[in-house]
This record gives structure tokens, C-alpha cells and sequence, in this order.
């Protein structure tokens, strides 16, 4: 996913703006800027390219999702729906709040079970998130339904999946609220840095003011504005916001040269009849950042992890024995290994991970290589690439 892989003068003159005008707060220090302000920018690009009506710029992902999930209204006791193939920082967000997340099944998109949502709902459910892993989506038009009929949040994790779309519309932008990640090695970057978008007017003035100790950003004077609400910092500073300018201009030419690669290894892999590719629901078109596909069983999928590592083939991951992306290994989430006590309504909410079992879970991440696609590829690169992938899972069957 990594936009670092093709920083250049566009992002050097951003940073230079912010270094040469010397403020690297976002708010403030008006007389200062020479009329640069960079996260104001950034947040203005966003919702351009997003076709949203509001973005508020954060730290990183988790703070977004996190203050999604504040703005939705979730808090101490309340339970978000969420699927047990993600990353870690979807269930640290909703812990945050005090909030107890409900792991479920994945279904062959390698996103959330529809079906396991609606066993999932009971009085203290408050929203479901679905996370778009590997970028591409789950099927949103069931989880929208879903939260209608039980008047529910649809909260988006969007962090892996910027450049996504879903029936016409970006993904994070189909529910009520989406999040996304702009650290390091996401498609585009700000180094460190996330966003909240939203078409509530509502939810939009009240990010404003949460991710900002409660300011209300009313005149010139910061000393003199007004607290509506207690907020926190998860401001995010000029520097990686002016990265991030730079980065979200270019996404379209990421989203290109993505899917020029990832074009290739797929058409290699698919001569293998016994590789068959995530189901995208239909109407929607991948962020082209990731290529996710299946093999028999879990035997052969291991042994082709080993192969492609063996043959050089980087950046390819068998998710079902990682320890940061599925409930398998998720022991510290398991026990409650915290550094502060956590509430009870938390432990016991959290007591059913210790017999859970996510069987069908198991048989789509145990099968399942998910392949990052990176910009900095030749076509001859890429080419030579899908020749060993091929080799290799051929052997291992």
C-alpha cells in the first residue's frame, strides 16, 4: 500500500512551505502562515476526492476510528460489531471508549459475515463496523440494511482501503461515518495521520471540536474560545499534513499503477485452477492495494508462504498464523493483558472470546494469501514476480 515509495518534489514543496513559514500547529499563529495552512487543505482535497461533504483530519487511524465511534455516540458498556480479521487498532479503538467489541465470522470477501452480524445483535449494540482489510469491501448494502432494521450505526474502517469504491460511491462514505489511516505504508501517506468523513453536518461540527481538547474554533483568539464539549488532542501538525497534500493529489496515479500490477499476477495466477480470488460484492472495485486469493487447504497454503518467501517473493502474507491481523493469535485481547484496570461491563462483554470458536472464519484466513501490491514494480519487475508465484504454488500442491 505504500505512497512512500514515490515521494518527490510535490512533497518537498508542501514540507518546505511549512518550514519556511515556521508553524507546525494547525491551528493559530494566523499572522505567521503566509496564508498556508495545510491540514485545512488537506481536509478540503480529501472531501474532493472523496465526494464527502466533511473530513476531519487525526493522529493516525486508530484516533479516527476511535472518534468515529465517539461522534456515533458509542461509550462505556455499549457493543460494536466488528470482524475477527482486522488489525489490532479496530478493537483498541472501541476499547478506548469504554465500548465492548463483538468479534464475528468473515465470510470469502475476507470482510464481515452479513449473517453473522444479525446473530450477533442484542439490546447493547450500538453499531457495526465493518473493515475493508486488504482493500477491498464488505458487502455494505446487507450491513446497511441490517442497521436500518435495528437502528444502528454503520461505521466504516476504511484504513486499508482509500481508492475503493462501492457502487459508484468512495468507500468510507457509504455509512454513516468512515475512517481512515495515513501512516507509513498506507496508499497514501502523512508519515503519521488519519481522517473521519462524514455527511452529517452534526457529526462533523463535533469532530471538530473533539479532536481539539473541546475548542469551538470560533474567532482569532484561541485563548478565548469556548469548550461546548471535553475533547482530546488527536490534532495532527502541519508537517505530515503537508505530506498527505501532496499524497492525495496523486491518488488516482497510485490507484493506476496499482492496478496495472495487480492486473498481471492475477491474470498469471489465474492459469492455477486451484487458486480462486476473493469475492468483491458486486458493484464494487477494489483499491487494487492488495491481491487476495485462495488455495485448497491450509497444508498447501503454507507450504506456498514458505515457497514464495524461499523464492524471494516479499510482502505476501498467511494472515491465519500472523500475529496481528487475526483473532487466532489475539491472546492479549483473549485475557484483558491491560496496563489499567478495565471496566466490568468490559471483562464480562469480553468474557466470550475464552470459548468463541470461528470455524468459518478459519476456513477463508487459513486458505487465503493476501499479496501487497507496490508502486515501485517495473512491469518486467512484476512480470518476473507472477512467474515465481506461479512456480511456487504449483510445487507446493
Amino acid at each position: 500500500m505504500p505512497g512512500f515509495e514515490s515521494f518527490g518534489d510535490l512533497e518537498r514543496k508542501e514540507v518546505e512551505d511549512v518550514l519556511d513559514n515556521g508553524v507546525l500547529m494547525r491551528y493559530g499563529f494566523d499572522g505567521m502562515r503566509n496564508g498556508h495552512y495545510k491540514a485545512k487543505s488537506l481536509e478540503t482535497e480529501i472531501q474532493k476526492t472523496l465526494q464527502v461533504n466533511h473530513a476531519q483530519l487525526v493522529t493516525n487511524g486508530t484516533a479516527a476510528v476511535s472518534v468515529a465511534l465517539a461522534l456515533a455516540g458509542i461509550g462505556a458498556g455499549d457493543e460494536v460489531i466488528m470482524p475477527c480479521f482486522t488489525f489490532v487498532a479496530s478493537f483498541e479503538a472501541i476499547m478506548m471508549l469504554g465500548a465492548i467489541p463483538v468479534l464475528v465470522d468473515i465470510d470469502d470477501t475476507l470482510t464481515v459475515d452479513p449473517e453473522a452480524v444479525k446473530s450477533a445483535i442484542t439490546s447493547k449494540t450500538k453499531a457495526i463496523m465493518p473493515v475493508h482489510m486488504c482493500g477491498s469491501m464488505a458487502n455494505l448494502d446487507a450491513l446497511k440494511q441490517i442497521a436500518e432494521d435495528h437502528n444502528l450505526k454503520l461505521i466504516e474502517d476504511a484504513c486499508q482501503a482509500i481508492g475503493g469504491t462501492y457502487k459508484g460511491k468512495a468507500l468510507g462514505t457509504y455509512g454513516d461515518l468512515g475512517c481512515f489511516s495515513f501512516d507509513f505504508v498506507k496508499t497514501i501517506t502523512c508519515g503519521e495521520g488519519g481522517a473521519v468523513v462524514t455527511n452529517n453536518p452534526e457529526y462533523a461540527k463535533h469532530a471538530d471540536l473533539f479532536t481539539d481538547h473541546g475548542h469551538d474554533h470560533i474567532g482569532s483568539d484561541r485563548g478565548a474560545e469556548t469548550h461546548p464539549y471535553l475533547g482530546y488532542n488527536f490534532r495532527i501538525s502541519e508537517l505530515n499534513a503537508a505530506v498527505g497534500l501532496a499524497q492525495v493529489r496523486r491518488l488516482k496515479d497510485f490507484i493506476a499503477i496499482q492496478k496495472k500490477n495487480y492486473t498481471i499476477l492475477r491474470e498469471a495466477l489465474s492459469t492455477i485452477p486451484e487458486v480462486t480470488f476473493r469475492t468483491v460484492p458486486e458493484g464494487g472495485e477494489e483499491s487494487y492495494a492488495f491481491l487476495s486469493f485462495f488455495l485448497p487447504n491450509l497444508e498447501t497454503t503454507r507450504k506456498t508462504s514458505a515457497a514464495f518467501k524461499e523464492s524471494g517473493v516479499d510482502v505476501c502474507f498467511h494472515y491465519y498464523d500472523n500475529n496481528w491481523h487475526y483473532i487466532r493469535k489475539w491472546d492479549h485481547l483473549k485475557d484483558i493483558k491491560t496496563l489499567y484496570p478495565v471496566s466490568k461491563d468490559v471483562k464480562d462483554g469480553l468474557a466470550y472470546l475464552k470459548d468463541k470458536t470461528f470455524e468459518k472464519s478459519d476456513h477463508f484466513i487459513g486458505r487465503n494469501i493476501s499479496c501487497l501490491i507496490k508502486l515501485s514494480w517495473t512491469e518486467e519487475e512484476t512480470r518476473q514476480r507472477a512467474q515465481l508465484m506461479v512456480e511456487a504454488i504449483k510445487a507446493s500442491l
